[in-house]
Parts: structure tokens; sequence; C-alpha cells
């Protein structure tokens, strides 16, 4: 039985939406899929006396993390600031 305030054309699918969300559960999967990806070559070359290699292999990893999380966080203050600037 539909709500008293709702009708049946309130209710519709937002492909944009859909994809929003699609695309950040995607971004977490490749986030944590280069963390076990850079942990374990990290301690491959650990174990092989490669320190210097494994400290620039955990940081391209950072830095590859950052920069596809960056986007979103600009978009964070650019909804804040619009939150604000009224």
């Amino acid at each position: 039985m539909p709500l008293p305030w709702h009708n049946e054309r309130d209710i519709h699918y937002d492909p944009v939406a859909v994809e929003e969300v699609y695309m950040s559960v995607n971004l977490i999967f490749k986030i944590a899929a280069v963390g076990i990806l850079v942990s374990v070559l990290s301690q491959v070359l650990k174990h092989s006396g490669r320190e210097e290699q494994a400290f620039l292999t955990s940081l391209a990893g950072l830095l590859l993390v950052l920069f596809w999380i960056v986007p979103y966080i600009y978009e964070l203050f650019e909804s804040i600031q619009r939150l604000f600037a009224l």
C-alpha cells in the first residue's frame, strides 16, 4: 500500500545517482586492491633486502590513491562552500 504523501510519479529511478554509488563502491575496491598489492610487494622487497624499492613502491601506491581521491575531496569542499555561501 503506498504511503498517503507519495504517489507513483514520486518514485523514480535515477541512473545518475546509481552510477555515482557504483563509482564510489568501485573506487573503494580499487583502493583496497592497490593496498593489498602494495603491501605484498613491499614485504617481498623488504625480505629480499631492497628497502629503498619497498619504500618507493609504498609511496607510488599512496600517490596513486591520492590522485583518485583528490577529485572527491575537491567536490566535498565545493559542496561545503555552497552550503555556507547562502
